[in-house]
């Protein structure tokens, strides 16, 4: 004859539901314990900022008090129901944060009156960066290819090196003479 463990068995959630909807607090609380946990992991997967996560599953346990009594056992376990409600509220707080961040962005977009400076700057920078191209033109193509991937694509003078199959200080040489001639085109002071 072969003994088997004793297998461990939670509370009955159904009954703890039926109980809570009639206002037993021992059994909301008992309720509480058993589906806090998964109401908390989940909301903070979708919020995935604690502090929300907390009022959330707040909500979603007060909610689970009130509404105790909608719950219908022949449409499914417990956990499922009450996991379905936290998804839902946490949702709801994704979309409000959404919904109040895209008014405050056109309440800030509603409210910006471009200055003519704003234009006049538009067009300063344009032409700085017409005068960059041209200057980067007259620099040899060792100098331009190194000074573009350094300051234009965030490459180290190493990697730079390695691309371009040419030895760190040739390198090292020409980014500085081409940067003093870039200087002199753009007459940039010393």
């Amino acid at each position: 004859m072969h003994l088997s463990a004793p297998r461990f068995r939670g509370p009955d959630l159904k009954e703890l539901v039926a109980k809570t909807a009639f206002g037993d607090q021992e059994a909301f609380s008992g309720l509480y314990d058993a589906v806090v946990g998964p109401v908390l992991g989940l909301v903070r997967r979708v919020l995935r900022d604690p502090a929300q996560s907390e009022e959330v599953t707040q909500e979603v346990m007060f909610e689970l008090w009130r509404t105790a009594a909608r719950y219908e056992p022949q449409r499914g376990e417990v956990l499922p129901w009450v996991l379905t409600m936290a998804h839902r509220r946490a949702v709801d707080r994704v979309r409000a944060a959404q919904a109040a961040a895209d008014r405050d962005q056109k309440a800030a977009a509603r409210s910006h009156v471009p200055a003519f400076d704003e234009v006049a700057e538009q067009v300063e920078n344009r032409l700085e960066r017409e005068q960059v191209r041209r200057c980067l033109q007259s620099l040899t193509e060792l100098q331009r290819e190194s000074v573009t991937l350094a300051y234009y694509r965030g490459y180290t003078y190493p990697e730079v090196a390695e691309l371009l199959g040419t030895p760190l200080g040739t390198v090292k040489t020409r980014m500085r003479d081409g940067l003093i001639r870039l200087r002199d085109c753009l007459g940039v002071g010393s």
